[in-house]
């Protein structure tokens, strides 16, 4: 996967990446939010809803750039 000639494949990776790192903290914002509408826990699994949603966008962005540059 180390073909950089295309222009279109960096446009890719870079929306991927924007995607999983704007993606992951907006869906825990939005399940942190639910839960705390069912539970009357107003800031607590909103905050921690936020901190999993980054680590889960951080962990996807690291796997797929070590997919395309072929590191293990």
């Amino acid at each position: 996967m180390n073909d950089n000639s295309n222009p279109f494949k960096a446009i890719g990776l870079t929306s991927a990446i924007i995607s999983q790192l704007v993606g992951g903290p907006l869906v825990g914002v939005f399940l942190g939010k639910w839960v705390d509408g069912l539970l009357s826990t107003t800031p607590l699994f909103l905050i921690i809803g936020i901190f999993l949603g980054l680590g889960a966008g951080t962990y996807g962005t690291i796997h797929l750039v070590r997919d395309y540059t072929g590191d293990d």
